[in-house]
């Protein structure tokens, strides 16, 4: 597995032949694979990565999906009130409340609100 970088191509799988070349794929080129999840994988993004990615959808067509993605990082995307609001509802006293009525009558982020807005880029 490759060190982490700030960008991967996600790959995924929709039938159970792309899905056994994806894995043989993964295995003879564990120098381009950050990360294998069953019928999805996360390649370094390098053009030999690229060029794998590609094979598999040359061989399998629409049953190979490729995306090109970059990690998540909530403390520069998100203010600070979306993730004080998750860990707040995840620390629950009642695990049945659903958010809406959690958050009624609070500080915490309406979730319409969260529904409507993008997550900046």
């Amino acid at each position: 597995m490759v060190a982490k970088r700030s960008a991967v191509l996600l790959v995924v799988t929709y039938s159970r032949a792309a899905r056994g070349t994806l894995r043989n794929v993964c295995r003879t080129h564990e120098e381009s694979v950050v990360r294998r999840f069953g019928r999805v994988a996360l390649f370094a993004e390098t053009e030999f990565a690229a060029f794998q990615a590609l094979r598999l959808r040359e061989k399998h067509g629409a049953d190979v999906q490729i995306e090109r993605t970059r990690p998540f990082n909530e403390f520069d995307a998100l203010d600070a009130k979306v993730r004080e609001a998750a860990r707040a509802y995840e620390e629950r006293e009642r695990p049945s409340v659903p958010y809406s009525s959690f958050a009624a009558g609070t500080d915490l982020p309406d979730p319409g609100r969260l529904r409507e807005r993008d997550i900046p880029r």
